[in-house]
């Protein structure tokens, strides 16, 4: 490739943790942002525009909240669409609709760009360390080419198939996510009310049959006051359920276990907890439960 200077746009929660890591391995961030506040941060050099960005990198990372956003920036009158040019690699590394993932990777295609979908799994705090998981569609011959600025930020690079199929992987990896947490969160709440030890309890699910992501690494925080914030926001957890079910529905699958979750984030967002981390749908249950906190704080 032409340039070694990685482009990302989108550096706010987990965009500006991926260029941070990048830059700590040695590399070079030519970064733009909606919010160039958080640009500096991130460790990357700012730009004034996506076209600056294309114009000086020949690998562009995005890292946006939704297919919406995705889309304004990459098909948008001054976006990366108009300004790609043969053999630049854009990869999505956001949560967005399979079907939209596979209409940029064409468009990009008639130009002689590559894209690929790149779903992220791992949160917050393996994003600071750079141990993300990655799960990749597109051309396994560009994810090689790639593979060298994936290894600043993840450690598990998976190639998962054909455009879309990184994004569809993400979907079903955050579905399951948001029912554990969900429905561990109920469960917390309603150990608290019988009067149980919760770091008891938690040993006991994490020694049995209802172990999962939750209660192995969240809740043992949570039940001290420690939600961990910085992680996916309530809005972007109900969004990501959101589109799994229009995945399955597309796909021909019944979705019998969406309405927990949905139900769950539906209502952390309609108590105020929109923009919260997702473990604060915890609270939102307590609410609703009695005004239940899983701890206490000592005046």
């Amino acid at each position: 490739m032409a340039t070694t200077d990685i482009g990302f746009i989108g550096l706010g929660n987990m965009g500006g943790r991926m260029s941070k890591c990048i830059v700590r391995g040695g590399g070079v961030v030519v970064g733009f942002d909606a919010n160039p506040g958080v640009i500096a941060e991130s460790g990357a050099s700012p730009t004034g525009s996506i076209r600056e960005v294309l114009e000086r990198c020949d690998v562009i990372l995005l890292s946006l909240p939704d297919s919406r956003v995705v889309e304004k920036v990459v098909l948008g009158p001054d976006g990366i669409l108009v300004h790609a040019r043969d053999g630049q690699i854009v990869v999505d590394l956001s949560t967005a609709a399979p079907e939209s993932t596979r209409r940029i990777h064409a468009l990009l295609g008639e130009k002689g760009a590559s894209y690929l979908d790149a779903g992220i799994s791992g949160g917050a705090a393996a994003a600071d360390v750079g141990k993300l998981t990655l799960m990749v569609g597109g051309e396994p011959e560009v994810l090689e080419k790639v593979r060298p600025v994936f290894d600043h930020f993840a450690t598990n690079i998976f190639y998962v198939g054909e455009s879309g199929a990184g994004h569809v992987a993400k979907l079903l990896n955050n579905f399951l996510n948001a029912v554990s947490l969900s429905a561990t969160a109920e469960v917390m709440v309603a150990g608290k009310k019988a009067g149980l030890d919760l770091a008891v309890l938690l040993d006991v699910l994490n020694k049995s049959s209802g172990v999962n992501f939750a209660t192995l690494n969240r809740f043992p925080k949570i039940i001290t006051g420690d939600y961990l914030k910085g992680g996916l926001s309530n809005t972007l957890m109900m969004k990501d359920v959101v589109l799994y079910t229009e995945l399955v529905s597309q796909l021909g699958v019944s979705s019998l276990n969406a309405s927990g979750p949905l139900a769950a984030f539906g209502l952390a967002k309609a108590l105020g907890y929109a923009d919260e981390i997702s473990n604060t749908v915890v609270d939102a249950i307590g609410d609703i439960s009695g005004g239940v906190r899983l701890h206490e704080t000592k005046e």
